[in-house]
């Protein structure tokens, strides 16, 4: 099928090019002019292990191109995705204006019956919205239909959460609409669930929600388990055997980040106040995640007597492993602390670095893990790479000040640390 994906983001790019390594004629569309020519050049404006790779393969392959005119690849496709950021304005409302401004260019350009898809997470009613804008142009609503489409891809994992699924949803107003999408994804063989489109923005909504309420709520039950003396991993484990709660995102840990999560959840208050009502178990969500990451920097405080001159060494940037993202990552929220209460932070991440050093210049970066621990009165574990799982503990604590880790993702055993000589901290267990 000749389908095309405006914007190159995670989103867009990863959906374009999992679509043309299905067999698929696909453009890219981006209003960037660098970043076009950069993907012409086979290089990927995103870390997403794996992309390169297919964008050279389908480059060479010619089934998939890069443009920048949204004219044009309507124009030459019969379904068009609409993949461009929607950022959360100033009250937390998503800002549509993108979405809006792509709605009117593919407007102008229709010349035949299009099939246009929402991909971006969008808020209820947002396929009215954009089929009003086509309208506008003087289209007729004979020529094409709205489709949502939402996406449920995780960064680090994009390409096999496109290829593997766990269900596909189609939201749309009339089942030739919706047969399109089946029939673009029928390859996949995964289960499709065809509703209407507000249905459909609101199961991705809901879905994010309700993940990040769950590790809200063991990141609670884990501070629970440090004032009584109780293991959070072994109450998530007695918890997820049931299959009613099942154990996935049952993980205690510094909290929820990325570019997912924080905006949905906002997003989802945001549409509950519009339609009239105060979801207050989000509120809450938010909250438990918001404090979580203080607490933990609370008890780095009480152990050191304070922050103040103390060096702390920081092993992870990125708000989860396989990823450069570091867009609500707790690193950022833990380093402005330690700096404002009079601390500095020697830091190391194999892909998140460069970005992280644009927010915060003042800081030291690492060059190889073991630097972080030169003389640092404690570490502190953030992302939970790899490469941090079989660390040499004993050349680590060779080189710090004080032998004294707080683990914010529960990678490494009481035991083997006790064993290296470190005085051991994580989430959800007493000291």
């Amino acid at each position: 099928m000749r389908v095309a994906v405006i914007g190159t983001g995670y989103v867009g790019l990863v959906t374009g090019v999992v679509l043309a390594d299905m067999g698929n004629d696909v453009i890219c569309v981006d209003n960037d002019p660098s970043k076009v020519e950069k993907l012409r050049n086979g290089i990927s404006p995103i870390y997403e292990p794996g992309i390169e790779e297919m964008i050279r393969r389908n480059l060479n392959d010619q089934s998939i191109r890069f443009e920048a005119s949204i004219a044009d690849a309507t124009q030459a496709s019969e379904i068009v995705f609409i993949a461009v950021g929607t950022p959360p304005g100033e009250d937390g409302t998503p800002d549509l204006t993108a979405v809006r401004a792509v709605a009117r260019e593919i407007g102008k350009a229709i010349d035949k019956y299009t099939v246009v898809v929402n991909k971006s997470t969008v808020p209820v009613g947002s396929g009215d919205l954009v089929e009003n804008i086509i309208a506008e142009q003087g289209v007729s609503k004979e020529l094409f239909d709205v489709v949502s489409n939402p996406e449920f891809l995780r960064e680090g994992s994009a390409i096999h959460d496109t290829l593997e699924p766990d269900r596909i949803v189609i939201g749309a107003k009339k089942r030739e609409a919706a047969n399109k999408l089946v029939e673009l994804y029928a390859p996949l063989e995964k289960p499709m669930y065809i509703t209407d489109l507000n249905s459909a923005e609101l199961i991705k909504y809901a879905s994010n929600s309700f993940l990040a309420m769950k590790i809200s709520f063991i990141n609670a039950i884990s501070r629970l388990c440090e004032a009584c003396g109780a293991n959070v991993s072994d109450v998530a484990k007695g918890m997820g055997a049931d299959k009613r709660i099942g154990p996935l995102f049952l993980q205690a840990g510094l909290g929820w980040g990325g570019s997912c999560f924080p905006k949905d959840v906002e997003g989802l208050i945001k549409v509950a106040e519009g339609l009239g009502y105060d979801f207050e178990l989000l509120k809450a969500t938010q909250e438990i995640n918001t404090t979580q990451t203080l607490h933990f920097l609370g008890r780095v405080e009480k152990r050191l007597g304070g922050l103040q001159g103390k060096k702390i060494g920081m092993l992870g940037l990125a708000f989860k492993p396989n990823t450069d993202d570091i867009r609500d990552a707790k690193s950022l929220v833990l380093i402005e602390e330690i700096l404002n209460k009079g601390g500095s932070v020697h830091a190391y991440d194999p892909v998140a670095q460069e970005n992280v050093e644009k927010v915060y210049p003042q800081i030291q970066y690492a060059d190889h893990v073991f630097d972080v621990a030169e003389g640092a009165d404690a570490i502190i574990l953030v992302t939970e790479w790899n490469e941090f799982k079989q660390l040499d503990l004993e050349k680590l604590g060779s080189k710090m000040k004080n032998r004294i880790l707080f683990d914010g993702r529960r990678v490494y055993s009481r035991a083997s640390m006790e064993k290296a000589g470190f005085e051991y901290y994580t989430i959800g267990q007493a000291q």
